[in-house]
């Protein structure tokens, strides 16, 4: 649903249910202010996980014909 349909349905709501939307938006405002904490990301972790051969900045085979 985009957001205009779902303005349209919001507003085509009588107050009584308009109200109860945004009585839940207000809910579900607070429900998300729980910040989920990021894990602290260490410099090097990674180090010796990953491979590159050692022709890994020659030029390829294929791009000969460019030059």
């Amino acid at each position: 649903m985009t957001n205009t349909s779902l303005k349209t349905e919001i507003n085509s709501l009588p107050k009584t249910l308009r109200d109860e939307v945004a009585d839940f938006v207000e809910f579900l405002k607070k429900k998300s202010k729980a910040k989920p904490t990021l894990k602290v990301r260490e410099f090097g972790y990674a180090k010796g996980k990953i491979k590159l051969s050692d022709d890994f900045d020659e030029p390829l085979d294929e791009f000969q014909r460019y030059q």
